[in-house]
């Protein structure tokens, strides 16, 4: 598939997806990869947070969280979730919705290992989403941690990975005089072929 600007290049959401991404690493000012997560609790109220998207991969979007966080319990519970990547610089984005995976073997060992260690400490000493008496309380946590597990802590048994894979992607383009450029890629299952969809501003 191609447009007249070009940007949209390609058959395969997932390299295109790449491409941007690459081209916002050059131009955004501070975390390119940040995405806005959402989920729903399970009165069906939405939740939504900022997250940092660790690959793009074949057929997938990863990220890492701690699995007792309430973002991890909704994932769990609905097994479905969405997100929008906004680049504020390229003026682009792309939305993509779909179901969720853990991550929780070998890839998600080797980004942790990846981590700072005071990264990876604190990944043991925070109660992510559970009340906290003080900033204090959480030093003195860490520094518990840190005795206990030294310069090489293994990864948490409560600390991975989450595999998003799209039913939906779509990619927007700031347009002149907002007659912005919209493609839609949808399918109703993994194993079927995209369908491709240029939709109005």
């Amino acid at each position: 598939m191609s447009d007249r600007t070009g940007i949209f290049e390609g058959d395969d959401p997932f390299a295109i997806a790449r491409r941007w991404l690459a081209e916002a690493e050059a131009t955004e000012p501070n975390d390119p990869n940040a995405i806005a997560l959402s989920t729903v609790d399970a009165g069906g109220l939405p939740n939504v947070r900022m997250v940092l998207l660790k690959e793009i991969a074949e057929a997938s979007f990863v990220f890492f969280t701690n699995y007792e966080s309430a973002k991890a319990g909704e994932l769990d519970a609905a097994g479905k979730a969405a997100f929008v990547l906004h680049w504020k610089s390229l003026r682009r984005q792309i939305r993509v919705r779909g179901t969720v995976a853990r991550e929780d073997g070998p890839e998600a060992d080797a980004y942790y290992a990846s981590r700072s260690l005071k990264s990876r400490l604190g990944a043991w000493a925070s109660r992510q989403s559970q009340p906290l008496d003080s900033r204090g309380a959480l030093m003195a946590e860490v520094a518990r941690q840190t005795a206990r597990h030294g310069t090489n802590p293994p990864r948490p048994p409560f600390w991975g990975g989450y595999r998003i894979t799209p039913l939906e992607i779509e990619f927007w383009a700031d347009g002149a005089f907002r007659l912005h450029d919209r493609f839609r890629w949808t399918r109703q299952d993994p194993a079927q072929p995209w369908r491709i969809a240029r939709l109005s501003p």
